[in-house]
C-alpha cells in the first residue's frame, strides 16, 4: 500500500472547468485526491484560455476544490490574445512568483510536476525541486519550440526560440522523469539528449464521473438538429488545425443524399468561412450549432450516429495527438471517422471506427457510406469497443494511478 503523499502540480494554464476546461491536471488531481493524497494545483489567474479570469487583489488565490485538492491561483496582469508579447512577460512573472510557495503552502511536497508549453516555469518549478530536495516532473503538452517552427513558421536561430530550446535541453537533463501526452514524443526528445529511461506517455483521458452525470441538451439546441437523418456529428473548435473544410467537401459531395446530415458543434476563427461557403453552395445538408456546456457534449454525442474528427497533414503529428475529444467520442459508443496521418491512434488501436489518411475528403465520403451502409449492429459493437477502450485505458482514475506508481515505484513494493 503506498503511503499518502503531496503533489504540486504547476501549470500556469490550468484552469477549473466553471472557468474554462477543468482539463488534464484537474481532473488528475481529483483522482489523486481520491486516493488520499494532498495535492495542490497551482495555475496563473488570467490567461488567454480563460472564458472568466479569476480577479483578486492578493498575490495568491487558495481555492478548496474537495477534500485534499487545493488549487492555487497567482495574480497575474492581462494580456490580450496569444500571440501578445506581455504574454511572455506573464511567464517570467509566473515562474518568480512560484518560488514564493515555498513558504505558504503548508504541506511540503514529495514530487513537483512543471507541465509545458510554459518552458520559462521550469526555473521557478526546478528551484522548487531542488530547494525540497524531491523529484522533479518534466511534462511536455506542447514540444516547444518545436511547434514554434514547424507549424509557427520561426525561425531555428530566432534569439527566442534559442531560449527557449536552451531550456527544453536543460529541463530533460535535469528531470527525474519525463512525461507526455504525445504518444511518440520520444522520437523528438531523444534527439534533444533526453536518456530514454525518463520518458513515459501519460495520455489525456476522461473523467468518468463527469461523463457519467450528464446534462441534457437544452430543447433550442435539440430542434436545430434534424430528425430521421443519419448524423455525421462533430464538436469541438473549428480552426485550421482541425481541417473542418475537407468535411465540408465531403458533405458537399454527399448533397444529394437526403439521408445524410452534418452537424458541427463549436465556435472558432474558420466557423465564419465554413458557414459562408455553406451558404454560397446551398448546402442543405449542414447544420452549424454554437459551443454547449461541456456537461452537454456527450448528450450531444448520443445524437450522432458517428464522429468525425480530422487533423492536417503535418509531420509534426509523427510524435502524436492529444485530442481532448477523442476520448469523449469513443467513450460515446458511436464509431469514430479519424481522418489522421501520424501516430498514436487511438480510433484504430481500439477498432472503434474507420481511420483514414489526413486532408482526404474522398476517403471521408467513402468512410461515411460505409458506415451508414454497415448493419447498426456492427456500428453498435464498434461503439462499444471504443467505449471498453476509454475505461480501461484512458480514464483519469486510471491515468492517475499511473503517474503514481511511476513516480513512487519502489514505495509500492
Amino acid at each position: 500500500m503506498l503511503e499518502r503523499k503531496t503533489f504540486w502540480i504547476i501549470n500556469q494554464y490550468s484552469s477549473t472547468p466553471e472557468i474554462a476546461m477543468g482539463g488534464r491536471h484537474y481532473y488528475i488531481a481529483q483522482e489523486l485526491a481520491k486516493k488520499g493524497h494532498k495535492v495542490y494545483v497551482v495555475a496563473g489567474s488570467y490567461s488567454h484560455l480563460l472564458r472568466s479570469p479569476k480577479i483578486f487583489d492578493e498575490e495568491f488565490l487558495f481555492e478548496e476544490r474537495e477534500p485534499n485538492f487545493t488549487f492555487i491561483w497567482v495574480n497575474l496582469p492581462k494580456y490580450y490574445g496569444a500571440h501578445d508579447k506581455k504574454r511572455i512577460i506573464n511567464e517570467f512573472i509566473f515562474s518568480y512568483k512560484i518560488k514564493k510557495l515555498k513558504k505558504i503552502i503548508k504541506d511540503k511536497p514529495d514530487v513537483i510536476l512543471h507541465s509545458s508549453p510554459a518552458l520559462i516555469t521550469y526555473f521557478g518549478a526546478s528551484y522548487l525541486a531542488s530547494f525540497f530536495k524531491v523529484p522533479y516532473i518534466f511534462e511536455v503538452r506542447d514540444p516547444w519550440p518545436l511547434t514554434l517552427t514547424e507549424i509557427g513558421g520561426y525561425s531555428k536561430n530566432h534569439p527566442f526560440v534559442l531560449f527557449l530550446q536552451w531550456i527544453e535541453d536543460r529541463a530533460y537533463l535535469r528531470a527525474d522523469f519525463v512525461f507526455s501526452n504525445f504518444f511518440n514524443a520520444i522520437e523528438h526528445m531523444q534527439s534533444r539528449g533526453l536518456d530514454r529511461t525518463k520518458f513515459h506517455w501519460v495520455p489525456n483521458g476522461i473523467s468518468l464521473p463527469e461523463v457519467e452525470n450528464k446534462e441534457a441538451l437544452d430543447i433550442s439546441v435539440l430542434e436545430k438538429i434534424p430528425k430521421d437523418k443519419f448524423i455525421i456529428g462533430y464538436t469541438g473548435t473549428i480552426g485550421t488545425a482541425n481541417a473542418m473544410n475537407y468535411l465540408i467537401d465531403a458533405a458537399e459531395y454527399l448533397v444529394n443524399n437526403s439521408s445524410i446530415h452534418f452537424v458541427l458543434v463549436g465556435d472558432g476563427k474558420e466557423k465564419v468561412n465554413l458557414e459562408k461557403r455553406v451558404v454560397e453552395n446551398n448546402l442543405t445538408n449542414v447544420t452549424f450549432i454554437s459551443s454547449i456546456p461541456k456537461k452537454q457534449i456527450q448528450s450531444m454525442l448520443e445524437v450522432f450516429n458517428a464522429c468525425y474528427i480530422g487533423w492536417l497533414d503535418h509531420k509534426m503529428y509523427r510524435l502524436g495527438i492529444a485530442a481532448n475529444k477523442l476520448p469523449e467520442y469513443l467513450y460515446s459508443g458511436r464509431p469514430v471517422i479519424h481522418s489522421y496521418s501520424g501516430a498514436g491512434d487511438f480510433v484504430q488501436q481500439a477498432n472503434a471506427g474507420i481511420s483514414i489518411e489526413a486532408e482526404k475528403p474522398n476517403l471521408i465520403v467513402d468512410s461515411i457510406l460505409e458506415l451508414y451502409r454497415l448493419p447498426i449492429e456492427e456500428r453498435t459493437s464498434m461503439g462499444a469497443r471504443g467505449k471498453q477502450f476509454v475505461i480501461e485505458n484512458l480514464s483519469y482514475m486510471n491515468i492517475a494511478a499511473k503517474l503514481e506508481s511511476i513516480v513512487f515505484q519502489s514505495d509500492s513494493n
